[in-house]
C-alpha cells in the first residue's frame, strides 16, 4: 500500500462514525479512482469534527520523519536533555510505565531517565546529567518527536526554559483536544499553569534552585516560578509542537501554587483562589490612592449616560475620582437636562465639543483637561456591577512596566464581549473569546486569567496620564472611530510598556449603542478608510500576536484550531 494510499484510509475510516453518508461516498469515489474527489469529500466533511485533530496529527507524520533523518545526522552537536518522571505515593505502576514506553518510541533518545517522587526532586536535580532536563508526570506520553524537536531548538537558541503544546483527553467522543500556547507571558503564567507538563529547564539553572525545593509543598511550582523569576523575557521560548499526551488535565487545580507565587514574588503581594482553579495574583496598591479621572465621551442618549455613571458611582469601592463628560453636540432636552445637572456636581465637568464625532480627539481633550495621575477612557454604554473592578485595574496600572489596562467586558446576558485583543485576527484585530457563554471555562481558562495582550479596548482603558501623553494619545488623523485603542496600545508597547487584562475587573459593555456600527452605509466608507490604516501601520494582514498560536484560526475570535 502506497503512502497516499495509507492516508486516505487513515482519515476516511474514522469519519463514518460522525458522518457514514459523507464517508462512504467518499470511499465509493476512492475504489472507482475519484481519489482527488474522495480526498475532498474526506477534508470538507471533516471540518468542525474532533477528527481534524486527528487528522493533523497524520500530517505532521512527514515533519516527523524530516526530524528523524535530521536525528541521524546533526544529533551528536545537539545538546543532551535527560528526562526527569516525577510521581506521587500515590501513582499507580502502569502510569509510570506508560511513560517509560513513550520514551523508548523517541527518534531521539534522551541521554538519561530519573523516576522520582515529586517530594524528593531536589535530590533527583543531582543526579541529571544533561544539559537540560525535561519535567514529565507518571502517566503522561511524550510525543515521538519530543526530544528531538526539543535538542534541535536548542541547539539554534540555547534559552534557559523552552516549553511546548500539549494535548488532553477530551470527555465524551475520546480524542484529545490540542492546547496551542503562545509565547511567553509572565503575567499569564503566574494565574495559569501551562508550563509544567510540557517543559525543558537548563540543568545548571534548575539546580540553583534546590534550597526552595525542600521547603515546598510544590516543589514543581517552586521550581518554575524561581527559574523564571530569575530569567530575562527573551530567555523563555516556546515550541509551536505537540510534546506531552496527557494522561489527564491534572494541573486545574494546585492547593499549593498560590503559596509558591507569594514566595517568588516577595512582599505586598496577595494571591487568591480564581474562576477555574487559577490563580488571583493581587498586586499592591499605591499608598495614598491616586485620582482617577474617567474620561466620558457622549452625544444624546442621555438614559446610557446616566446609567453609565450612577452605576459607576454607586458600584466603586475606589476612591478618589472626578468625571470629565466630554459632549460631543447633544441635542436632546432630555440629554441637555442631564448634563445640566451634572454640572452642579463638584466632582464633574462637562466639556463641551463641536464637530463630526471623532472619537479619539473627544478623549485627547478629556485626558488634556484631567487632574488626575491615572486616565480612565470609559464609554457611555457601559456599566459597573462589581464594587473592586476600578481597584483592580489600578493594581496593575500603578506597575512601571505597565501600560494600558483592560477590564473584563460583558454583554447583558453575561456572555463576553471583551478578554483582551489580539492582532492579526481576521487581518486586523478582534476579541479574544468574544461571545463566550456565561459559566464556561473557554479555551484551557484563558479567558479568566489576567495576562498581557498587545491591546485592550478602549471602552474602559486605564493608563497613567504621563504614559498617554508620552505616546501622543489617541491618533486623531488615522483612527477617528475605530483601532485607534489597538494603535494606541501598540504604541505603549513600543515604547517599552506592557498592556495588561484582567478579568477580575468586571463591568457590562452594551456594545456600541450610541455611536452605530462600523458597516452602516453611512460609516462603512470612513471604517475601510481606518482599517486600511491600521493594515499598513502595524503589518494586521501578516501579524501574529504573541497571545496566539500559529495553529489557531486567524479567523476565529474563539481559539480554535487552524486545521
Amino acid at each position: 500500500m502506497s503512502r497516499k494510499t495509507s492516508l486516505f484510509w487513515r482519515k476516511a475510516l474514522p469519519l463514518v462514525r460522525y458522518r457514514p453518508a459523507s464517508a462512504l461516498r467518499a470511499i465509493f469515489w476512492y475504489l472507482t479512482r475519484r481519489r482527488v474527489r474522495a480526498s475532498n469529500i474526506v477534508r470538507d466533511s471533516s471540518r468542525g469534527l474532533p477528527l481534524a485533530y486527528h487528522y493533523w496529527l497524520i500530517a505532521q507524520q512527514e515533519e516527523i520523519t524530516r526530524l528523524a533523518d535530521a536525528a541521524g545526522t546533526s544529533a551528536e552537536q545537539w545538546p543532551t536533555i535527560t528526562l526527569v518522571i516525577h510521581y506521587s505515593d500515590d501513582t499507580p505502576a502502569n502510569l509510570r510505565r506508560r511513560s517509560r514506553r513513550s520514551v523508548e518510541q523517541q527518534l531521539l533518545k534522551p541521554n538519561a531517565i530519573i523516576e522520582t517522587p515529586i517530594d524528593d526532586l531536589a535530590s533527583a536535580l543531582r543526579g541529571v546529567t544533561g544539559d537540560y532536563l525535561f519535567l514529565l508526570r507518571a502517566g503522561d506520553r511524550l510525543a515521538e518527536s519530543a526530544i528531538v524537536r526539543l535538542a534541535r531548538f536548542l541547539h539554534a537558541r540555547p534559552v534557559a526554559v523552552l516549553y511546548g503544546d500539549e494535548d488532553v483527553p477530551s470527555t465524551g467522543d475520546g480524542l484529545p483536544t490540542p492546547w496551542f500556547k503562545g509565547e511567553w507571558n509572565r503575567e499569564l503564567f503566574l494565574a495559569l499553569d501551562y508550563l509544567s507538563s510540557a517543559v525543558a529547564i537548563r540543568t545548571d539553572l534548575a539546580r540553583r534552585t534546590e534550597p526552595i525545593l525542600t521547603q515546598s509543598g510544590s516543589p514543581i511550582d517552586a521550581l518554575l516560578m524561581a527559574v523564571t523569576t530569575s530569567c530575562d523575557e527573551d530567555d523563555v521560548a516556546h515550541l509551536p509542537a505537540i510534546l506531552v499526551h496527557r494522561h489527564t488535565d491534572s494541573s486545574a487545580s494546585n492547593p499549593h501554587r498560590a503559596a509558591a507565587i507569594v514566595s517568588a514574588l516577595g512582599a505586598g503581594v496577595r494571591c487568591e483562589k480564581g474562576p477555574f482553579d487559577t490563580v488571583h495574583v493581587q498586586w499592591p496598591l499605591p499608598q495614598p490612592f491616586p485620582l482617577i479621572s474617567i474620561i466620558v465621551p457622549t452625544r444624546d442618549r442621555a438614559e446610557l449616560l446616566r446609567t453609565c455613571i450612577g452605576s459607576v458611582d454607586a458600584h466603586t469601592d475606589y476612591r478618589p475620582f472626578e468625571w470629565i463628560v466630554v459632549d460631543n453636540e447633544s441635542a436632546e432636552p432630555e440629554t441637555q437636562d442631564f448634563l445640566a445637572e451634572l454640572s452642579l456636581r463638584s466632582d464633574v465637568r462637562v466639556i463641551r465639543s463641536a464637530g463630526a464625532f471623532n472619537f479619539s480627539r473627544l478623549n485627547n481633550i478629556g485626558v488634556a483637561a484631567a487632574a488626575g495621575e491615572y486616565v480612565l477612557l470609559l464609554n457611555n454604554d457601559t456599566e459597573a456591577f462589581s464594587p473592586e473592578w476600578l481597584g483592580e485595574m489600578m493594581r496593575y496600572a500603578a506597575r512601571d512596566d505597565v501600560g494600558a489596562v483592560g477590564a473584563q467586558l460583558l454583554y447583558a446576558d453575561g456572555s463576553l464581549q471583551h478578554a483582551g485583543v489580539v492582532i492579526g485576527m481576521g487581518e486586523a484585530a478582534g476579541h479574544a473569546h468574544r461571545f463566550l457563554p456565561a459559566g464556561d471555562p473557554g479555551y484551557f481558562r484563558l479567558p479568566h486569567a489576567a495576562q498581557e495582550v498587545s491591546a485592550v479596548t478602549a471602552a474602559c482603558l486605564l493608563v497613567r496620564k504621563d504614559r498617554y501623553m508620552a505616546v501622543g494619545g489617541l491618533d486623531e488623523e488615522k483612527f477617528a472611530v475605530a483601532y485607534n485603542d489597538v494603535d494606541f496600545c501598540l504604541r505603549l508597547k513600543e515604547a517599552g510598556w506592557c498592556n495588561i487584562y484582567t478579568p477580575h475587573a468586571k463591568l457590562y459593555h452594551h456594545e456600541s449603542k450610541s455611536r452605530g456600527s462600523d458597516f452602516s452605509v453611512a460609516n462603512r466608507e470612513r471604517y475601510m478608510r481606518e482599517l486600511k490604516n491600521l493594515q499598513t501601520r502595524w503589518g494586521t494582514r501578516t501579524f501574529l500576536d504573541p497571545l496566539h498560536s500559529p495553529h489557531l484560526d486567524r479567523y476565529s475570535e474563539t481559539f480554535q484550531p487552524g486545521f
